[in-house]
């Protein structure tokens, strides 16, 4: 399954900025586009990686995982 995530970005001055609209929290700014979108892939990749962490450590133990899609 692919994820996908939109970016908001647009350009304030010489900085460009962005943030996930699907994850609160991630948000960047950058002096190139390209340089941009790649810090924003970073971020949402990390930010994907601890609330997963923070859901399982939540979960504690005896718990079960279900794949979700929405089409």
């Amino acid at each position: 399954m692919k994820n996908e995530y939109t970016a908001v970005v647009k350009q304030e001055d010489d900085w460009w900025v962005g943030w996930i609209e699907e994850v609160p929290g991630v948000n960047c700014q950058e002096k190139t586009y390209e340089e941009l979108k790649e810090t924003l892939e970073v971020t949402l990749r990390e930010a994907l990686e601890f609330n997963r962490q923070d859901a399982l450590t939540a979960a504690g133990s005896d718990y079960k995982e279900e794949k979700i899609a929405i089409v």
